[in-house]
């Protein structure tokens, strides 16, 4: 039985604890040893096999026309207002210099010289975009070779070589392109100190003892340290995305913090009754502790499952997360009873400013109780709770229609991922990619790469050049460049519109439905569309089309494991529903917020932005293990009293009291450390965070807190309702929470079976 492992676990760390913390302090240095010695950078790539803008890629790097590789763009523009390339000696031989300097740059294949394209006259076309008809801006591309001989260092020389000639030349220089959005380091340091901060207040306000508030974030660094360093090494062996660090912390700090709330809170209350703490920390693992092995377990395979994509980033992403995921779940069974161990008796008693101030206004209140350190139910939630069981019909269908009206503006989700131009104005991406757009174009900022095997059909890029330059989305066509040996012909071609414009996506689209069809006819030859923007489009489109069949399986997967865990039909349906109206609301507030602008600026949004193509996907899987959290926590609790009483109102309340503060607790927690993510540059990070905060905000209060409440009641005993053959074929597994677990653990005399 699961307990009764978890049971000798934690009583053997509690008896143990020092031995058990210097494992860990061990098992960390050995982690953080190795990220450095073995360790890699994060790097994106955008690409999966059997998009279309992959083959375009694999016929580009066929051809070696030098295309296949990264990029970069240096944006200049004269530091006097009124002064143009072509009239200003002195900057066009800062250009120049520029250029040299750029092009000595460690691993730079070539550069692109508008100095030349200025000696070369002519109209914009003619001077190659690399000028701007009014002569004030002009742009030096950088050519790299392929990512996976490039690093982080490759761009650190970059820009290091901008601030310097930034003081040497009478130029306004800006830098931007594909080489930043691969090796950019992720912001989120700030947002995990701020996070650790509010955190550290909550726990403080919650259990009113600094010993007590401390022991969980030293058990979520701790857990978060190993996990990432972990995701570190991992990164040395294969490509892990930028955001997977971000999001793995942010979901460490999140989880950790929570798993080891709902375990101390056990172990106070075992305190209280006069268990000595190696009792106590041993019992509130065995009980506690089911229900967090059960969510983290569901969150790490729900992350796993992100792997139906396809979408090989996706994948390794994932996995990255997964291990921080678990790492936390094993420092809440191992490390935090050998903590709770080590600070004895003195996590029972309240501390000085909380036993006044409960001697105060909040104690006349009754919002706590002295005794029992809090496990006595507060009486504030029980007057709660005995209202909307009262009301339960008013209360469900109010909070389902609140849910759904949050949802509504789901029907207009459109996946794309932000450019440059939504970075704040402080980064020079943004910068650089305004400067673009102004002296040539937005589409300028997201060219197209078309890549057509020519072979046994000489006249099929004569017919592309034309078909395409024809397309009302394409503002020009550069010249095509053919390599003989292999009859591969690359265009780079300049969309009217940005590159996260649903127009851009559009004209992709229609590209490859009727353009290339109609200029390779039915010859030999074939063509595809590549380039970034090109590559993000068909991964949004893949992640949508693999969404409802991913959703599917974590709603299934999700169904049977709490129908083990509390032998219903009912029960696990209704959570189910229940969950898939908080993630969509989530969703609902995502749109509006990222996509509409409301609000925005209080997270520091600048322009409205589609949702980030992989983010749907993601925040599901992680939602929906977290939900399974307070589901198990809470039912858990409201089960016990049901075995032991066989009153469906009664457990109701009793359950669902005794754990409202530390559900209410927790989900503030996170909450908190999710929305200081929402605060960070990258409006990717904004969005995890965002996303995650107002799902469990929304599954903590309206769902855990009113719809539980209220439709349990309505149900009454089917709550529990469960076929006499079903019960009989299901396996009484390690998840199970019976009669048997409780009795194992001490914690409660055996229950009398009710309606099974």
């Amino acid at each position: 039985m699961l307990s009764k492992a978890l049971l000798r676990l934690g009583t053997s760390a509690a008896r143990h604890p020092w031995r058990v913390i210097a494992a860990w302090l061990l098992a960390a240095m050995l982690a953080v040893l190795a990220a450095v010695a073995f360790g890699g950078r994060t790097a994106d790539s955008m690409t999966a096999p059997g998009l279309d803008s992959q083959r375009a890629a694999e016929l580009i790097e066929r051809a070696g026309t030098g295309q296949e590789g990264i990029t970069a763009q240096v944006v200049v523009t004269p530091l006097d207002d009124g002064a143009t390339f072509f009239d200003d000696d002195g900057a066009r031989t800062a250009l120049t210099r520029l250029r040299a300097e750029v092009r000595r740059l460690p691993h730079v294949l070539g550069t692109s010289d508008p100095a030349r394209a200025l000696d070369a006259g002519g109209d914009t076309a003619v001077r190659g975009g690399l000028v701007s008809a009014d002569g004030r801006i002009a742009v030096v591309r950088v050519q790299y070779p392929d990512q996976s001989r490039l690093s982080a260092e490759d761009l650190d020389a970059l820009v290091a070589l901008g601030d310097r000639l930034r003081a040497e030349l009478p130029l306004r220089i800006e830098m931007g392109g594909n080489l930043f959005y691969v090796f950019s380091d992720p912001d989120g340091g700030a947002s995990e100190l701020i996070g650790l901060l509010a955190a550290a207040a909550i726990l403080f306000l919650a259990f009113g003892s600094l010993v007590a508030a401390a022991l969980p974030i030293g058990m979520a660094v701790f857990g978060l340290t190993v996990g990432v360093a972990t995701m570190t090494v991992l990164a040395g062996v294969t490509e892990v995305p930028t955001f997977a660090p971000v999001l793995g912390s942010m979901v460490g700090l999140g989880v950790g913090i929570d798993y080891a709330l709902f375990v101390l809170a056990r172990h106070r209350e075992y305190l209280a009754c006069g268990l000595d703490p190696q009792g106590a920390a041993g019992r509130a693992v065995a009980t506690a502790g089911r229900p967090v092995v059960f969510a983290g377990g569901t969150v790490v395979v729900s992350i796993l499952g992100l792997a139906v994509a396809n979408v090989p980033f996706m994948t390794v992403g994932g996995l990255a997360v997964s291990i921080v995921v678990l790492t936390t779940v094993l420092a809440s069974v191992t490390l935090l009873p050998a903590f709770l161990g080590a600070a004895g008796p003195r996590l029972g008693r309240a501390g000085r400013i909380v036993r006044a101030l409960r001697a105060g206004r909040w104690g006349r209140l009754g919002r706590r109780r002295d005794t029992a350190a809090g496990a006595v139910p507060a009486v504030g939630w029980r007057r709660w709770l005995g209202h909307v069981g009262r009301h339960p019909v008013p209360y469900a269908v109010g909070a389902v229609a609140l849910l759904m009206t949050a949802t509504l503006p789901v029907l207009g989700l459109r996946v794309g991922l932000p450019d440059d131009g939504s970075l704040p104005q402080s980064r020079t991406e943004r910068r650089a990619y305004e400067l673009v757009a102004e002296g040539f174009g937005p589409g300028t900022n997201g060219p197209l790469v078309i890549a057509a095997d020519s072979s046994g059909d000489p006249g099929v890029v004569d017919r592309l050049v034309a078909g395409v330059a024809a397309d009302p989305g394409i503002a020009s066509v550069a010249p095509a460049r053919i390599d003989r040996a292999t009859g591969v012909a690359t265009l780079v071609v300049f969309p009217t519109t940005s590159p996260q414009d649903k127009a851009t996506a559009d004209t992709i689209a229609r590209l490859r439905a009727e353009v290339l069809p109609a200029a390779i006819g039915h010859g030999p030859a074939r063509a595809h569309v590549g380039g970034a923007a090109a590559s993000l489009s068909d991964v949004g489109r893949r992640t949508s089309e693999r969404l409802p069949a991913f959703v599917a399986a974590v709603l299934a997967m999700s169904f049977l494991l709490l129908m083990l865990v509390f032998r219903s039909v009912v029960v696990p349906l209704k959570a189910v529903l229940l969950n898939l109206l908080s993630i969509g609301a989530a969703y609902g507030i995502m749109v509006a917020v990222f996509q509409w602008g409301w609000g925005g600026a209080l997270i520091g949004l600048e322009a409205t932005v589609p949702i980030v193509s992989f983010i749907p996907m993601f925040l599901f899987a992680i939602l929906f293990g977290l939900s399974m959290d307070y589901e198990v926590f809470l039912l858990s609790r409201v089960r016990e009293e049901y075995l032991r009483t066989g009153d469906n109102g009664r457990a109701i309340v009793e359950g669902v009291s005794r754990t409202a503060r530390i559900i209410t607790s927790a989900a503030l927690i996170m909450v908190a450390v999710f929305l200081s993510f929402a605060v960070a540059e990258d409006p990717s990070t904004k969005m995890f965070g965002l996303g995650l905060a107002t799902a469990i905000f929304i599954d903590a209060t309206v769902v855990r807190m009113v719809l539980v409440p209220a439709t349990m009641t309505l149900l009454g005993r089917t709550n529990w309702w469960l076929p006499k053959w079903l019960d009989r074929t299901l396996p009484r597994g390690p998840v199970g929470t019976d009669d048997t677990d409780a009795e194992s653990t001490g914690d409660a005399p055996r229950p009398r079976l009710v309606d099974r």
